[in-house]
């Protein structure tokens, strides 16, 4: 019966082709199996002082002996206010600083993005997955899932962008679900046509690519149209060093080339495979601003010779033969885009409508995998958390032992 319904729903949304941004921003989204904590909460506890516990591992530190991973493990699980996710955050801290920065657990970093969901400190869970060199926070996919989809429930697609980022400098665009949702993420936040950077266009545009590469669809190929666009416009700009430099991207010239690469296999695409029109108004826009730009500078060039100079130190010669193509470009996506129109190969549908409708479609189907996926791996961290605590309580007992030794010999020489 449940199943019938959701089926008629997705059909009917489907038929929908213009969808209100505020429907969009609450329905398509990780069901309340994927998000529920109930197994979660479930698992075998190890109730803590964290008072004692934070007292402890101080004075740990204040020894230079190395703090293990699960005391670190028992802090985050056992936090219970806001007030303790900023005590977590210091903690996570230290380890990461410390020689023993290597074994952060698994489940503690899924823990911690928990927490921080539970508690109220979304911002925090955001920062050390931004900043995890110096936390260690690297999420799985499961894990990253639960962040995008709580930002895109608040109808924060510029937070949810951030975290796709991540996902794509970590390449782990691996489950169809965390595809679907950053698509998701991405085309509502690019659908705001929201003021960026240099810096913010990379992201967004690597963004874009590497994940529209792992669907082969009109979602997809719009995404790869407009992340080599993105990416092309700062090559253009900047030059290629400021493409790729700590981007996992392809090491060469001619991204906006690549552009025109996508629109030609829309263009000879079978099937019902096409570009959304907002994306290819978007990029023909792109190309005309750096047409505009470009006759500017030429037309400026012997008044700011000087200025000009500097800002193109850091272009080389392939960097300027690249910049000459820009009028090849824009000849040829008129043509192409005219091609598509006559071929019937672009979608009136917007970019964000058609993500909605791909996570209408797929996403209850991607999420299967990954509940069954976490519900083995939650028994399998229970039983890695017990063996560590028993071979605490082991180490533990040895150097008791140890201790015993050293005091009875001690008290032996000293009788002597």
């Amino acid at each position: 019966m449940a199943a019938s319904i959701w089926k008629r729903c997705v059909t009917a949304a489907v038929k929908v082709k213009c969808l209100s941004p505020s429907l969009s921003a609450r329905r398509w989204l990780l069901s309340t199996a994927y998000t529920d904590t109930k197994v979660w909460e479930a698992r075998e506890k190890d109730p803590q002082n964290l008072a004692l516990l934070a007292t402890t591992m101080d004075r740990t530190y204040d020894r230079n002996l190395p703090v293990s991973s699960l005391s670190v493990s028992r802090f985050v699980d056992n936090i219970s206010s806001r007030e303790e996710i900023d005590q977590a955050e210091y903690y996570l801290y230290k380890f990461r600083h410390s020689p023993n920065c290597w074994y952060l657990r698994d489940w503690t970093i899924h823990s911690w993005i928990r927490q921080c969901l539970k508690y109220g400190a979304k911002e925090k869970a955001l920062h050390t997955v931004k900043n995890k060199v110096q936390y260690g926070i690297f999420p799985d996919d499961f894990t990253f899932n639960l962040l995008i989809d709580s930002y895109i429930k608040d109808g924060d697609f510029k937070s949810a962008c951030s975290v796709v980022e991540e996902v794509m400098l970590q390449e782990a665009f691996d489950l169809p679900s965390t595809q679907i949702l950053s698509l998701y993420a991405l085309a509502g936040y690019q659908a705001t046509r929201p003021p960026l950077t240099v810096a913010e266009e990379r992201a967004l545009g690597a963004s874009l690519l590497l994940c529209g590469l792992q669907q082969d669809n009109t979602v997809g190929l719009s995404a790869q149209l407009l992340g080599n666009a993105l990416l092309g416009k700062v090559e253009m700009l900047e030059g290629i060093h400021a493409v790729f430099r700590g981007m996992p991207l392809f090491w060469g010239h001619g991204y906006l080339g690549r552009a025109l690469a996508v629109t030609e296999r829309a263009a000879a695409a079978s099937g019902d495979v096409k570009l959304t029109k907002d994306a290819v108004d978007y990029v023909n826009d792109l190309l005309q601003e750096l047409s505009s730009t470009s006759d500017s500078d030429s037309s400026g060039a012997e008044s700011a010779g000087e200025e000009k100079e500097k800002k193109d130190d850091h272009v080389d010669e392939a960097d300027q033969a690249e910049r000459a193509k820009l009028p090849q470009y824009v000849t040829r996506f008129k043509e192409l885009s005219s091609q598509l129109q006559s071929e019937g190969k672009v979608d009136s549908t917007s970019f964000q409508d058609s993500a909605s409708a791909l996570a209408l479609q797929n996403l209850a189907a991607a999420e299967k995998p990954d509940l069954e996926r976490y519900l083995s791996r939650v028994p399998a961290w229970e039983a890695e958390n017990r063996q560590l605590i028993v071979r605490e309580k082991e180490m533990r007992k040895k150097a008791e032992q140890e201790k015993k030794e050293r005091l009875a010999a001690k008290a032996a020489a000293q009788q002597a």
